[in-house]
């Protein structure tokens, strides 16, 4: 009769729980549906226009971060009359400036608005120049009349001192004259060309005043001025009277349907890849793994609210971390579990084998955790736009990983636990058989050894070879045929045409003819063409080639990218200097927490996994982009996420054994890999299935960034046990195989010298 009334009391508790759950799942879902519509989308998910401006005194002066600024107050207040929702103005650097316009449908006119933004320039007659705007007043042009009452701009000094000292030296010149010019083009505009309608509507030159004296005083502009001209000017002057000029260094215009098909595919993957992970978890933990699963959805939620209260900007990058994150934020909650499942195979209660569980894998998930932090924040740093972008988000499911899948999964684990409703159903509750659960009170010893007879350390060479053939065989493609390089590391312009026209080789020749473009290379598929050109494309050129396609083949979409030597040198430095950085940190870092023998064979692992990455892009000759990068950084932080989970568990069973031999540590380390091989398996499964569905499915934008992910997962996942173990095993036996210094030793037994008359 207890027994029922307590069965009774624990199916009470169960129901509350699975309410408490239920509502959790309610919360997530009608919260997420609205903080996504309200999500900002970046240009590459619903097209627009991009531009990376580099920063120019006009002067010739070093530029500041003054001026910088004041140039971003320029473009901001130019941006706002292309009515731009959510615009995005990036300062990159000490020189360079990146707009982000997403949804423009008008990349020509957005070009030249921003284009427009006036410089002026006080100059003599000889088109010397004398000052810049730096000696007016920010915003300080207005609305004014001439002494004849016509309509003229007022300008407000700001720099006195100095204004005094040009017009007084003017003032003493045969040529006593001050030309105020707005734009000065040298190679198209001078004074002596000019002089006959400077102050007309279409000049450059504004005025040409006649300096008597030196003054310190207000300046009026004046001309044959209609008030709309005048009005249009001082907005131009308020705008951008800066003492700086904008040069286009790299451009990228993404058309809207390009963008709409680019969000609905990623989306369906990212779907696909969260929903095949969810199986897996139930397949694998039972009940455990649907309390995972609501876990991973609250995890979704979170990051995207997190997200949106940033002002983050959602792009295609971006879903790329957050559905690689999902995969990597499993890993935490792999870990718990298999500690737990540890803990009962060793004969304990599911509670104390849930609080053992939890205990020991907490170090395990934050050594992991951070690692892969300081790789993204090392990205953010480096990184540029798109980079910076995946990095974010990663920052972000870090963060959400520690609060979800760490905190929030063993609350709701303890509540289940508690009812003690499955304390007698662990194969329900966690997938664990009855039968390898020994006895204690019988002295039973542990029935269930995963891979117990497994020497996972014999197969090293196979793997180690593996390895080498997998990167000469790179390296002799690459001394043949060089890596593939995308535009960002080679200089140039993409035009990628969407068409329901087929463009064949000959066409693509006669293009190239037709438009005057020296070809690298082209793709094609079913229904788009990628063409890739040395040529750096200007806004002119651009142009011509949209309407070159549009009128030549039916329904045809042009996207074009374009980048430029400076910017090729900028992301070829900030790429090596990334992965530099992040090696740096991680032999810090493992080296603080572990020690330097774990550190070196971890890093000697990750750049294994670099060198096959590269190996098989140049074997397969893949286009290596600003996202390929993305993801050699990501996989150095998968990678070594793998490695510490195993070095974890090998210097838990090494303990405080300071009589280890060699023979020992090897077996101790076949031990923990034995113990962490599942863990591993199963991380990697959850990690390649977004990444696999991203591949089929999802946008060719990132296919690049995911192909890289998918060989340096199988790579990380293998060089983990083969590579950094087989590595610490050399280096500590190394240690074991040096002589111990000869100790001096005493004979306590020498006889003693026998003298008569004294001790004899």
């Amino acid at each position: 009769m207890k027994r029922t009334k307590t069965n009774k009391k624990n199916r009470k508790k169960v129901i509350v729980s699975t309410m408490v759950m239920v509502v959790l799942i309610v919360v997530v879902i009608l919260g997420l549906i609205p903080i996504f519509h309200n999500l900002k989308f970046g240009l590459d998910l619903q097209g627009g226009f991009e531009v990376l401006y580099k920063v120019k005194s006009i002067d010739g002066s070093k530029m500041n971060k003054e001026k910088l600024t004041a140039t971003y107050k320029t473009l901001s207040k130019r941006i706002d009359a292309l009515g731009v929702n959510e615009p995005e103005i990036i300062l990159e650097g000490e020189d360079k400036i990146r707009v982000k316009l997403a949804g423009v449908k008008d990349p020509d006119e957005a070009r030249k608005q921003l284009s427009t933004v006036a410089t002026l320039s006080f100059r003599d007659t000889d088109d010397n120049l004398l000052m810049t705007s730096d000696v007016l007043k920010a915003g300080g042009a207005k609305v004014s009349e001439d002494s004849s009452g016509n309509p003229a701009v007022l300008l407000t000094i700001k720099d006195k001192s100095k204004f005094y000292q040009v017009t007084n030296k003017i003032s003493k010149q045969s040529n006593n004259m001050i030309v105020i010019w707005l734009d000065y083009n040298g190679a198209e505009d001078s004074y002596s060309s000019e002089k006959s309608y400077c102050g007309s509507s279409g000049s450059n030159c504004l005025s040409a005043a006649t300096v008597s004296e030196g003054f310190a005083s207000n300046v009026i502009i004046q001309g044959n001025f209609e008030l709309e001209e005048v009005e249009n000017l001082v907005d131009l002057i308020n705008s951008g009277s800066l003492p700086s000029k904008l040069t286009e260094i790299s451009s990228k215009t993404v058309g809207a349907s390009f963008g709409d098909a680019t969000l609905s595919k990623t989306l369906i993957a990212g779907i696909i890849g969260v929903c095949s992970i969810i199986i897996l978890l139930l397949l694998v933990y039972h009940f455990a793994g649907f309390i995972s699963s609501i876990a991973v959805l609250l995890y979704t939620f979170l990051v995207f609210f997190v997200f949106w209260l940033i002002g983050g900007v959602l792009t295609l990058p971006g879903i790329a971390a957050l559905v690689l994150g999902i995969g990597m934020a499993v890993d935490a909650t792999v870990i718990t579990f298999a500690r737990i499942k540890d803990e009962l195979y060793s004969g304990k209660s599911l509670s104390n084998a849930f609080k053992a569980g939890s205990k020991t894998s907490l170090r395990t998930i934050l050594d992991s955790n951070l690692t892969t932090l300081l790789i993204a924040i090392i990205m953010f740093i480096f990184g540029e736009s798109s980079v910076k972008g995946f990095a974010t988000m990663l920052i972000i499911t870090i963060i959400v990983t520690m609060f979800t899948m760490v905190f929030i999964t063993r609350v709701l684990l303890k509540l289940f636990i508690k009812t003690e409703f499955f304390e007698d159903k662990l194969n329900f509750f966690i997938n664990v058989s009855k039968k390898d659960i020994p006895d204690v009170n019988k002295n039973e010893s542990i029935k269930k050894k995963p891979f117990a007879k497994v020497d996972f350390l014999k197969q090293t060479k196979v793997f180690v070879g593996l390895s080498c053939l997998i990167i000469i065989v790179g390296l002799v493609m690459f001394l043949i045929k060089g890596f593939n390089l995308s535009i960002d590391y080679q200089a140039g312009s993409d035009i990628t045409v969407q068409t329901t026209s087929n463009i064949t080789k000959q066409d693509v020749n006669k293009i190239t003819k037709d438009l005057d473009l020296d070809l690298i290379s082209y793709n094609k598929s079913e229904d788009e063409v990628i063409l890739k050109v040395n040529n750096v494309l200007g806004p002119t050129k651009i142009k011509t080639i949209n309407n070159y396609f549009e009128n030549k083949y039916e329904n045809a979409k042009v996207n074009i990218g374009v980048v430029s030597n400076v910017v090729k040198k900028e992301l070829t430095k900030n790429a090596i200097i990334s992965v530099i950085f992040a090696i740096i940190g991680i032999i810090i870092y493992i080296s603080l927490r572990f020690k330097v023998t774990y550190a070196i064979s971890a890093v000697v692992a990750l750049i294994h996994d670099v060198l096959v990455i590269f190996a098989l892009f140049a074997i397969f000759h893949l286009e290596v982009s600003v996202m390929f990068i993305a993801a050699v950084l990501a996989i150095i932080g998968y990678s070594i996420n793998d490695t510490i989970v195993c070095f974890d568990r090998i210097r838990e069973n090494l303990g405080t054994d300071s009589k280890i031999t060699k023979q020992k540590l090897i077996e101790v380390c076949n031990q923990s890999i034995r113990e962490t091989f599942m863990r591993t398996i199963y991380t990697s499964i959850t990690t390649l299935l977004p990444v696999i569905a991203l591949i089929f499915l999802g946008s060719k934008g990132i296919l690049t960034f995911n192909l890289a992910m998918l060989f340096g997962l199988i790579s990380g996942t293998y060089s983990s046990i083969y590579i950094a173990t087989v590595l610490f095993i050399a280096l500590e036996s190394k240690k074991l195989n040096k002589k111990s210094p000869k100790k001096i030793s005493y004979d306590d037994d020498f006889k003693e010298k026998k003298i008569k008359g004294i001790n004899c």
